[in-house]
């Protein structure tokens, strides 16, 4: 009697696989999908998030926030780049950062220490967009009182500290 019942599984079993297995997905060429995406990235909206960046009014480094979600610290200093938004254009907010520095890597090194990678030479920088590298990626850094070199194109600058 057990081997009937075996023989009954096994055969339920059996049928069952062969099903599965003939539902698989025919193959096919590659089909293309075009390119892939590009552009700034937008920032997931929370309304307690707040993304801090440090832009320039009449000389002097500002502090603003804007609302968003969780950005890396390469693509808040892409933001930085990109310059200010209309409204803060509006209140005379302005960016030393030329965006041909951009895209931005950002390595922890030792000690509390951030190293800020660029595109462009780190010496063409002014120290006024030096300042504004350096805050925005302090305020983006778990340390309180990060250290930040600035580096592209084999030169550095610092390490500073943000000043504000």
């Amino acid at each position: 009697m057990r081997t009937g019942l075996t023989r009954r599984a096994l055969a339920a079993g059996l049928i069952s696989l062969v099903a599965v297995a003939g539902c698989g997905v025919q193959p096919s060429d590659a089909i293309r999908a075009g390119d892939p995406p590009n552009g700034p990235v937008a920032p997931t909206i929370a309304p307690d998030l707040k993304i801090t960046l440090y832009l320039v009014r009449n000389g002097r480094l500002r502090v603003v926030t804007r609302p968003g979600g969780r950005l890396s610290q390469a693509d808040t200093l892409a933001l930085l780049a990109a310059g200010p938004s209309a409204t803060e254009q509006a209140d005379g907010l302005t960016t030393d950062v030329p965006p041909e520095a951009g895209p931005f890597s950002v390595t922890a090194e030792p000690a509390g220490r951030l190293k800020v990678t660029q595109s462009i030479p780190a010496g063409e920088l002014s120290p006024l967009a030096v300042a504004q590298i350096v805050c925005t990626a302090a305020a983006t850094a778990p340390q309180s009182r990060a250290e930040i070199t600035v580096v592209g194109d084999g030169q550095s600058v610092g390490p500073w500290n943000c000043p504000g």
